[in-house]
């Protein structure tokens, strides 16, 4: 069931977008792709992990769209492919917009309250 107005294609893709977000291994990758294009076996320096599993990273990454893959001769790169990115950025901006307007009025509100305070404050010195 989906509410209205909110685009089944759209939806589909942050899913995907964020299950792949979801692990922190994959996010370490693309962290180092958003410094350029690298293979599997760059790719898994960095981890204790075996190249099969971070192949199968890639894999998740690549189905989101969040990166693509080469063939260079026997070398696979992989590079970072920022459109998922933009958009999951562009649905959490209108989220920030939402709390940040709720903390707005929230300002508004304590900013009342300690008016009101300082003026029984007041108030009540001079009833002394």
């Amino acid at each position: 069931m989906q509410p209205s107005g909110y685009a089944r294609g759209v939806a589909v893709g942050l899913d995907a977008t964020f299950a792949a977000l979801a692990d922190p291994t994959r996010r370490a990758i693309l962290a180092r792709l958003a410094s350029g294009e690298a293979s599997v076996s760059e790719l898994a320096e960095p981890f204790a992990i075996t190249q099969p599993a971070i192949s199968k990273h890639l894999k998740v990454l690549e189905r989101a769209g969040l990166i693509s893959r080469d063939r260079d001769a026997q070398r696979r790169p992989s590079r970072l492919e920022a459109k998922p990115l933009a958009e999951a950025s562009q649905w959490l901006e209108n989220y920030r917009q939402f709390w940040e307007a709720s903390f707005s009025r929230l300002d508004g509100l304590l900013g009342e309250l300690q008016s009101t305070t300082k003026k029984r404050k007041r108030s009540a010195r001079k009833k002394r």
